[in-house]
């Protein structure tokens, strides 16, 4: 496979690992749709606001301080959290970290996979150590949001049942971003690929203690993937067939495996396009319902103190990482309780940052938690994860059956924040914990909104 093979060859090859590092290795810049474009920096300026409220989180702050300790105290990477500077390697680190705490970073529905959390921090770490240009950096992302996604529709619903794919598909998906700027060619970007599949990891358990795991999962996924790309710059040989192979990823983490998904539409589907934005600060699989209940109490004009019981009718992915979650303990481990959601969106119309922070123990917001429950609907779960419907039937103390259905969530392809929309999550989120000022942030977003003019990607923030 050589650089001058179009896109629809790779879709014909029997060896879908290649094929999909042979895209990877040859798309560039003039080959993406202007939508596409537009909607990466979309995309790059929502990831760059959620690593900012990672800024303080205890989690995000103890990788830092190893950062600290084991990397270089100067580099061309920007820690964004920090505003320090240190290597490549360990700039992804950081930023990957901060960027999967506030559970406001992106969500691809079809694969379950955040790419946003370990795709850009890769590679804006790369692109500034490589003075690379701002189209440079879109076509780098681009071709790892393309590989990372279709590995997780690879891997499949068993995987994540006890895989989190962010951790396992991420780390192919960096490598393809970071081995796409170090103009790797096909068959050394295959080596990567190999390399940072045998790396990939990350288990679901720690939802159950409230274990700090989830953004190690990013921070290690980002920053494997960069070094699995830049060893094979080197000459460091990885498997072949890692994705498919007797032994490779498929083998050991699912279950139902579709090689065919790893070379879908390769150059005709972007699935970068297919990218949700996240509305409420908690794991997406709460959206959907929350969405339901808060049309629901629109409609009906009721109040929540008038809710007997709700039920949210769910996919089985739903239950398989919700249901551990009983009694919430952290901020975060309440981002993944189904009750703790819908009782903030009741009681106070949004479940955002400044909610979860304030009123996660609230008595009342308790109470009604308690008052929640979630059931596997077969309807909801068929159309899983292509769509994530959102269904709540809720019961009132006077008596009566009250339902709800959204098709799509506040932030899916068919009904997106737009860009007011999402300048106005970034600012707010850039407040959150006071790690860049308005007019910081502003800058931040002019300067992304003409990403592609850039000559060079250079720092963001002072």
């Amino acid at each position: 496979m050589n650089e001058t093979s179009s896109h629809a060859d790779f879709a014909m090859n029997d060896h879908p690992s290649q094929a999909l590092a042979g895209f990877a290795a040859t798309l560039r810049f003039d080959d993406i749709p202007g939508a596409v474009v537009r909607r990466a920096e979309d995309l790059f300026l929502d990831w760059f606001a959620s690593a900012l409220a990672g800024k303080g989180a205890r989690p995000v702050e103890t990788i830092a301080r190893f950062v600290q300790e084991q990397g270089p105290a100067d580099g061309p990477g920007e820690v964004l959290v920090s505003r320090q500077r240190t290597s490549p390697y360990f700039a992804a680190m950081v930023n990957a970290a901060a960027s999967h705490f506030a559970e406001q970073d992106d969500v691809h529905n079809g694969s379950v996979f955040h790419p946003a959390a370990v795709v850009f921090p890769a590679a804006l770490a790369t692109a500034q150590a490589l003075a690379c240009s701002g189209r440079e950096l879109i076509a780098a992302s681009v071709a790892g949001y393309e590989v990372g996604i279709r590995v997780g529709e690879f891997l499949g619903r068993a995987h994540y049942k006890i895989f989190h794919t962010t951790g396992t598909a991420g780390t192919l998906a960096a490598a393809a971003a970071v081995g796409h700027l170090l103009k790797l060619d096909a068959d050394r970007m295959l080596h990567a690929c190999g390399s940072a599949g045998t790396q990939a990891a990350g288990l679901w358990e720690f939802l159950r203690d409230a274990a700090d795991s989830k953004q190690l999962h990013t921070a290690h996924a980002s920053s494997a993937g960069l070094m699995a790309a830049q060893l094979a710059s080197q000459g460091f040989t990885g498997a072949r067939r890692i994705l498919e192979g007797a032994q490779g990823m498929a083998a050991g983490m699912a279950k139902e495996a579709d090689p065919a998904r790893l070379v879908d539409g390769l150059g005709t589907r972007w699935a970068l396009a297919e990218t949700s934005f996240k509305f409420h600060a908690s794991c997406r699989h709460t959206h959907p319902a929350a969405d339901a209940l808060l049309a629901l109490m629109r409609d009906h004009a009721l109040r929540a103190e008038q809710i007997a019981h709700v039920t949210a009718q769910v996919h089985q992915g739903a239950i398989d990482v919700l249901g551990p979650v009983v009694n919430p303990q952290t901020v975060h481990q309440a981002k993944f309780s189904m009750g703790t959601v819908l009782a903030l969106v009741a009681l106070h119309g949004h479940a955002g940052l400044s909610e979860f922070d304030a009123h996660y123990r609230d008595p009342a917001v308790v109470g009604l938690r308690e008052k929640v429950r979630m059931q596997l609907d077969a309807k909801v779960d068929a159309a899983y994860p292509a769509r994530w419907i959102g269904k709540v039937v809720v019961q009132t103390v006077d008596g009566r059956a009250l339902a709800a259905r959204v098709d799509e969530p506040k932030g899916d392809p068919g009904n997106t924040l737009t860009r007011p929309e999402l300048e106005d999550k970034a600012l707010r989120l850039a407040a959150y914990r006071d790690a860049a000022s308005a007019s910081e942030m502003r800058s931040v977003i002019e300067r992304i909104w003409s990403l592609a003019d850039a000559q060079r990607v250079g720092a963001f923030l002072a």
